[in-house]
C-alpha cells in the first residue's frame, strides 16, 4: 500500500492482479500486520482507493502503510499462473522433443514471454498444453533453432 487519502481511512493501493475479484467488497487480502477485508474499492488512476472494514480514521491508515498485500491462490483452470510455469521443462508440441526449462515468465503488452534457460524467448500465445512440470508449445519453425 502506498499511501492513506483523506481523514476516513482510505488507502491508496497498487496491485499487480488483473483480477477484479481482488477489490470486490468482502475480499479477504493479508499482510505481515494481519488479515483485511475489504470494504469498498473504486478506481484511482492506475491505483485503486481502498477501504477496509476497522480502518476509518487516518491514524489507521498510517498503520498500513507501505504493508504488502497478499491474497489467496485463485483456482482458475484455464489460467496460466507465473509460479506454475516457472521450472516447468518446455516441449514442442507433437515429438514432445525438450527445449528448455522456464527460468522466468517476462511481463510484455503483447504476449507474455516465457525465458528459457537456454535464452530462448517463447511468446505465451505459443503454449497450447500444461501440466505439472510440463509445458507444451507450438512455435513457428526457426523461432527455437
Amino acid at each position: 500500500m502506498a499511501r492513506p487519502h483523506g481523514l476516513r481511512g482510505e488507502l491508496v493501493v497498487m496491485f499487480s492482479s488483473n483480477r477484479p475479484e481482488r477489490v470486490e467488497a468482502g475480499a479477504t487480502l493479508f499482510s505481515d500486520l494481519g488479515e483485511l477485508r475489504v470494504h469498498a474499492a473504486r478506481p484511482f488512476g492506475n491505483r485503486f482507493l481502498v477501504t477496509f472494514e476497522g480502518v476509518d480514521t487516518l491514524e489507521a491508515a498510517e498503520r498500513l502503510r507501505g504493508a504488502v498485500l497478499r491474497a489467496r491462490p485463485l483456482v482458475d483452470g484455464d489460467a496460466l499462473w507465473v509460479h506454475e510455469l516457472v521450472g516447468s521443462e518446455v516441449v514442442r508440441v507433437g515429438d514432445g522433443v525438450p527445449v528448455g526449462t522456464v527460468a522466468s515468465v517476462i511481463a510484455n503488452p503483447a504476449s507474455d514471454i516465457l525465458e528459457l534457460d537456454t535464452g530462448a524467448l517463447v511468446p505465451l500465445r505459443f503454449v497450447v498444453g500444461r501440466s505439472e512440470g510440463r509445458v507444451e508449445v507450438d512455435v513457428p519453425a526457426g523461432l527455437l533453432d
